[in-house]
């Protein structure tokens, strides 16, 4: 019941959004997992461009690995995120459904529209746009008041300035051992000329 339901709203995503299926038709007849640790899904490109889930039985072309915590950084906006995105298989096909993925739009306020009208869809997709932003805000405040906490109060994460001078430090030894090996090298070796 769930396959057919996830289907529906994924051809429905590209329905409204008609530019990702030039993109896609490029891929089509392939498989892409994603790998949410918990959860395994599989995406198919079907011969329009549309996508449609897939069963387990198929091997995928990729597969991306995203942890819920990536996941969550992702949809809060961490750039950083992205780069710690595994990929096993095509990586190009993987690349460029990502791409696709992050540019795609639902148009819920047209959906609504259809159910209740235009005016009252509009104003509940003000009310939905303000309240993300309001638990964006108050996430974003949050996590700063923790890490303010956790680096001046109780000290469990690193102030920046801390592991700056902790790095250039151990660079400093790094080089200093560097030298040391050398001086240790020519010593070792005017000995043996002595003998």
């Amino acid at each position: 019941m769930l396959k057919p339901l996830a289907t529906r709203f994924l051809q429905h995503l590209t329905q409204q959004n008609s530019w990702a299926k030039a993109y896609l038709l490029e891929f089509s007849g392939k498989t892409i997992q994603f790998d949410f640790v918990l959860l395994k899904a599989n995406l198919i490109i079907l011969e329009d461009g549309s996508l449609a889930l897939g069963g387990e039985t198929m091997p995928p072309e990729a597969t991306i690995h995203l942890p819920p915590s990536l996941a969550l950084r992702i949809l809060a906006g961490d750039d950083a995120a992205k780069t710690q995105i595994k990929i096993d298989g095509d990586t190009h096909l993987a690349t460029e459904f990502s791409k696709i993925l992050q540019n795609i739009r639902w148009d819920y306020e047209d959906d609504l529209s259809k159910l209740v009208g235009d005016i009252p869809a509009n104003k509940l997709g003000d009310l939905s746009r303000k309240t993300a932003q309001s638990v964006k805000d108050t996430s974003l405040n949050l996590t700063e008041m923790l890490s303010e906490y956790w680096q001046e109060e109780k000290p469990m994460i690193a102030k920046k300035r801390h592991v700056e001078q902790f790095n250039a430090d151990v660079d400093t030894l790094r080089a200093d051992v560097a030298r040391f090996e050398k001086r240790l090298a020519k010593l070792i070796k005017s000995t043996e000329l002595r003998k």
